[in-house]
């Protein structure tokens, strides 16, 4: 076609998908192609915004290197992450949900036990258990501590009952990333960067599915306006705030602590799909 116009680029292109030899690559591009060019149509977008819009993402990519990608910044800031996960799980019933947008890629989690972050004493009470109800033994539970400056991390495993206990500290609520431009299209849109308080968990086992998830605060001020929308109502839990006195480990504390208690449902490897990291 040698005379391509508003009317008869789509169609183009599309045809042009025609000899791809993945049959679910067509069918992605030539969707994606409708809906730009659906986009640019409703918008009436021009070039400067186009040429604007590039280069926003070209510097995304430029920052991709480091503990927050930029581009996996701007796709949960977009609520794209979690939507690609709820579809992914829309057929699941089983298993505690998982939460992935704005999680700490754990290979960047410097390794360090979280009681080296100074904040109070957080007493974590959980247990591990398959759909079935019976308990899972050995599991392996990572949980890490957000933290402004250095994300830290605690790892335990399961005993034969499936329970486990932790001690970290009470995580704060804390931003985004927002030095750079994502941080920019948040503040030009008028939203915050700010996430509520909570604590990612990594619990794996085999012949499990592995669950990646976050224990939000009650009452955080954040819950309704996560930069990220990470919250599920089914992961916002109580944090009871005690006196000094008895811990949960049977320690005497002169400070005042906090406990969470929380239990997490695996799913089995056979049963649910796009739930492995």
């Amino acid at each position: 076609m040698r005379h391509i116009d508003e009317d008869t680029i789509t169609q183009a292109v599309i045809a042009g998908h025609a000899a791809a030899r993945d049959e679910r690559l067509r069918e992605v591009m030539t969707s994606l192609v409708q809906h730009l060019h659906a986009f640019a149509r409703e918008v009436k977008l021009t070039e400067a915004e186009w040429a604007d819009g590039l280069e926003f993402v070209a510097e995304c990519g430029r920052r991709q290197g480091g503990p927050r990608p930029e581009l996996a910044l701007l796709s949960d800031a977009l609520g794209l992450s979690t939507l690609v996960q709820a579809l992914q799980r829309r057929s699941a019933t089983q298993g505690t949900e998982p939460s992935r947008a704005g999680a700490v890629a754990l290979d960047a989690v410097n390794g360090c036990r979280a009681e080296a972050l100074v904040g109070e004493p957080c007493h974590v009470r959980g247990r591990v258990t398959g759909a079935d109800g019976r308990p899972i033994a050995g599991a392996q539970v990572q949980i890490v501590v957000p933290a402004s400056a250095t994300t830290q991390a605690d790892t335990q495993r399961t005993d034969a009952q499936g329970h486990f206990r932790a001690r970290v500290v009470v995580p704060l609520e804390q931003p985004i990333p927002h030095d750079g431009p994502v941080g920019r299209m948040l503040d030009a849109l008028g939203r915050s960067p700010w996430r509520p308080a909570h604590l990612q968990f990594s619990i794996s086992a085999p012949g499990y599915e592995r669950l990646v998830t976050q224990v939000f605060r009650q009452g955080d001020r954040h819950l309704d306006a996560d930069a990220v929308f990470g919250v599920r109502r089914s992961l916002v839990a109580d944090w009871v705030h005690h006196g000094p006195g008895r811990t949960p480990d049977g320690q005497t504390s002169a400070l005042p602590f906090t406990t969470l208690d929380f239990s997490f449902v695996l799913a089995n490897a056979n049963t649910t799909t796009g739930d492995s990291p």
